[in-house]
């Protein structure tokens, strides 16, 4: 009886998830325009990272956001 072939191994690695996020792409991710995303930059609430002129929001600062978000609704409550 003739084993069936095994299944094919991708040649290559699977790609990195994007850790850096425009600031319209934060945005969106987060619910919102991208108008309230740099205002919410302005008021140092949504942090970001300056890579040569662009601003873009790291992964885990989009997490520190959310939990922001969620400290304040609690608190309100």
């Amino acid at each position: 009886m003739a084993h069936p072939d095994p299944a094919p191994q991708p040649t290559t690695t699977p790609p990195l998830t994007r850790r850096l996020h425009p600031v319209e792409d934060a945005a969106y991710v987060l619910g919102f325009e991208r108008t309230t995303a740099w205002q919410e930059i302005r008021l140092g609430r949504l942090r970001t990272v300056r890579v040569g002129r662009r601003r873009l929001v790291p992964t885990e600062y989009i997490e520190e956001y959310v939990e922001l978000l969620k400290r304040e609704a609690h608190a309100a409550a």
